[in-house]
C-alpha cells in the first residue's frame, strides 16, 4: 500500500530561525531550557512499549541539538537535521554521543526532505524514532508525514512535542495584574507578528495536521495507536515538562528567555532602532512587571517572577507490516 504524494505547495513561511547565524544559535541554546528527564522517559517508554527498536533516531528541526543529545544515548545511531546553517553549526560544537559512543550526525535539511539530498542520504526504512521538539508547527505537515512514512522502519514512531503559553504563577506577588498587563502588551504589540505556527503551540497542537487528517491521508500510520499527553495544571504537572520545572527567574533572565521567541525576534527585526532601549518590547514588559511588583511590596533589586507552563506530547506509530513503496 502506498500513500499518494502530496500536491506540491509552498512550504511554511517561518524564516526567523532558518536565518540564524552560529552566534544566534549559540544564544538560543544558552537561554532555552532543556526538557525534563520525565518527558524524555515518557517518549522512550512509549516507543518501547509499542515494539519500537533502538537502532537509529532522527531529530527533525533539531536546532542546537538539545533533544538529540538527550535521546541519543538510547540509540546506536543518531541524526539531527535543521534547515538553519547557524543552528547546525552550533549543534556540531557539542555533538553528543550514542549508546556506542558514536557522535551524533548533524546536517542541514528540512522536515519535508528529511535528508533525501544528503550524502549519504537518509535511507528508506532506516529510522526507528523521529522526534521534533518545538518545531512541527513550522512543518508542511502533509509533506512531512509522507516522507516520514518512507524513512521509518515498520513499527517506528514519531514523537512531537511543544510548550504552550507561559503564564504568571499565582504565587508571584500581584500575579493577576501582571498577567493582565502582559496580555495587554502582547496583544497590542506582538499580535501582527504571530504566524499560524505560533497559534498551534498556544492551543497545544489540537489542530496540528496528523497522518489521517491531511490530504491526501498517509495510511502507513496507525490512528488506533495515537498517543497524546498534556502537562499543566491537574494530573500531569507542568513542572515536569522543562528542566527545573516552572520558570522562577529574575527579570534579566526573563528578558533573555522571552527574547528567543520567534514573535519577539520578528518584532525586533521590524524595530531595529528600539532593540536594547526603553522602547524595546521586552523592556516595556519588564518595566510594567517591575512597577506591579513594587506596588505589591517587592523591594527593588529583588524582582523575580515565577511562570506556569503547559506542554503536550504526540506520538504516532507506523504500521508494523512493511509497506510497498514501489
Amino acid at each position: 500500500m502506498t500513500s499518494p504524494t502530496p500536491t506540491s505547495r509552498p512550504a511554511p513561511t517561518e524564516k526567523t530561525f532558518r536565518s540564524y547565524t552560529a552566534e544566534q544559535g549559540s544564544k538560543y541554546a544558552q537561554h532555552r531550557r532543556d526538557y525534563h528527564p520525565n518527558l524524555y522517559k515518557t517518549i522512550i517508554d512509549q516507543h518501547a512499549s509499542t515494539g519500537g527498536q533502538f537502532t537509529t533516531i532522527l531529530d527533525v528541526g533539531c536546532g542546537p541539538g538539545t533533544a538529540a543529545r538527550a535521546l541519543a544515548p538510547h540509540f546506536t545511531h543518531a541524526i539531527g537535521l535543521d534547515p538553519s546553517k547557524g543552528m547546525i553549526e552550533t549543534a556540531r560544537l557539542h555533538p553528543g554521543a550514542t549508546s556506542t559512543s558514536k557522535p551524533i550526525r548533524f546536517d542541514i535539511s528540512t522536515a519535508e526532505d528529511l535528508g533525501s539530498h544528503l550524502s549519504p542520504p537518509i535511507e528508506n526504512h532506516s529510522i526507528d524514532l523521529i522526534t521534533a521538539s518545538m518545531a512541527a508547527h513550522w512543518f508542511d505537515m502533509p509533506r512531512f508525514w509522507h516522507r516520514a512514512a518512507r524513512v521509518l522502519r515498520p513499527g517506528g514512531s514519531v514523537a512531537i512535542w511543544a510548550t504552550g503559553d507561559l503564564t504568571v504563577h499565582p504565587s508571584t506577588p500581584n500575579a493577576t495584574a501582571i498577567q493582565a498587563s502582559m496580555d495587554e502588551i502582547r496583544n497590542r504589540d506582538l499580535e501582527p507578528y504571530f504566524e499560524p505556527g505560533n497559534l498551534l503551540t498556544r492551543s497545544l497542537y489540537v489542530d496540528l495536521p496528523l497522518p489521517w487528517t491531511v490530504e491526501p491521508p498517509v495510511p502507513e500510520f496507525a490512528e488506533r495507536e495515537f498517543f497524546r499527553k498534556e502537562w499543566g495544571p491537574g494530573a500531569n504537572d507542568g513542572e515536569e515538562f522543562l528542566v527545573g520545572g516552572g520558570l522562577t527567574v529574575d527579570l534579566d533572565t526573563m528578558e533573555k528567555v522571552l527574547g528567543t521567541a520567534s514573535t519577539v525576534q520578528r518584532w525586533r527585526e521590524d524595530h531595529p532602532d528600539a532593540v536594547g532601549t526603553e522602547r524595546d518590547y521586552l523592556r516595556v514588559v519588564r518595566r510594567e512587571i517591575e512597577r506591579l511588583l513594587h506596588e505589591a511590596g517587592v523591594e527593588k533589586g529583588k524582582e523575580v517572577v515565577r511562570a506556569s507552563l503547559t506542554g503536550v506530547l504526540l506520538m504516532v506509530k507506523k504500521e508494523k507490516e512493511k509497506m510497498d513503496y514501489s
